[in-house]
């Protein structure tokens, strides 16, 4: 298959980009490169420096590329920012997706998985979270994915758009020789990984008083290779279905602490950690159900042990901090 891949050149896109080249598809990365490096861009894909605003560039895109499929990742995922940019969280996420899904339409593109967030659920009403639970986002960057769900939704049943839509819980760990580098970087292990080689003096633990087993956040942590071939999945399957939802994740939940003590066990080392007040917008706990997209797309993690994902993520990360 022809397939353009937004946001390509970030940490999960990136990764389901050389998933996609493995699997012997033809792949176009479409970024503006705003938290990625040129170099970031698999070997073997078409790049185009460009950004989902460019109405211009993408239809031309779409229309000289002739792809079987999009995958859209191209985004601003920091929750916390969210909270203090709304603005630009609606512009980036929101906006820009509804011209991607215009310049789709114009072009008769009508496949897309899209990179959805369980941010979309808010606080759970229910632990392991299901595909058909309440969406109440608490951020604004589940809100302005969840918009995008919704105009999916019409661009499905008016126009007769296919598409996945997959509502991610944490990701980590590595692929041989790619893996998580943001800058700056704001996500949980790699940020204790930094501490374990020294590279930061500690780990900030953000609210202690939650409802939790020792008090802090519980995340669900899939690993991204896992991630890589549900989309995979997920584009494959919109050749019989026109809609589907899934959660991707590994059914485990694990408290902040639990993550820092995988650290220290894969890692040998000692991390010192601050105790800081709960962020606005964090829910207590995340953990979700794939128990859908198994039964339906026979999808399984491959790395459902955290300390396996943690230490594909080490091997990465030194391998980073050494270049």
């Amino acid at each position: 298959m022809r397939v353009l891949v937004t946001g390509g050149a970030g940490y999960i896109g990136g990764t389901v980009v050389r998933t996609l080249l493995q699997a012997g598809h033809d792949v176009t990365v479409y970024d503006n490169l705003c938290h990625s490096r040129h170099e970031d861009v698999a070997e073997g894909c078409t790049f185009i420096l460009g950004d989902l605003a460019d109405k211009k560039l993408l239809t031309e895109t779409l229309a000289n590329g002739k792809f079987d499929g999009v995958m859209h990742f191209a985004a601003l995922i920091e929750a916390g920012e969210s909270m203090k940019r709304p603005d630009i969280y609606f512009r980036n996420n929101t906006a820009s997706s509804l011209t991607l899904l215009e310049c789709m339409h114009a072009t008769e593109t009508n496949k897309l998985v899209f990179s959805s967030t369980a941010a979309c659920y808010g606080e759970p009403r229910r632990t392991p979270i299901e595909e058909d639970d309440p969406l109440d986002p608490t951020n604004a960057y589940g809100e302005s994915k969840l918009l995008v769900e919704q105009m999916l939704r019409w661009f499905h049943t008016q126009l007769g758009l296919r598409y996945a839509s997959l509502r991610y819980f944490n990701v980590a760990g590595a692929i041989d020789g790619y893996g998580e580098a943001h800058e700056p970087e704001s996500h949980l292990i790699p940020l204790i990984l930094d501490a374990a080689l020294g590279v930061r003096e500690s780990i900030k633990v953000f609210g202690q008083d939650y409802p939790t087993k020792d008090g802090t956040c519980v995340r669900d942590y899939i690993h991204v290779q896992d991630l890589a071939d549900a989309h995979l999945l997920a584009l494959a399957s919109l050749e019989r279905q026109g809609r589907a939802i899934y959660n991707i994740g590994n059914g485990q939940g694990f408290t902040v602490r639990e993550v820092i003590a995988s650290v220290q066990r894969v890692t040998g080392r000692t991390i010192k950690v601050l105790e800081e007040p709960r962020r606005p917008g964090d829910p207590a706990v995340l953990v979700a159900s794939s128990a859908k997209i198994q039964q339906e797309l026979g999808w399984q993690p491959k790395f459902a042990e955290l300390d396996t994902i943690v230490a594909t993520a080490w091997a990465w990360h030194q391998q980073l901090r050494s270049v």
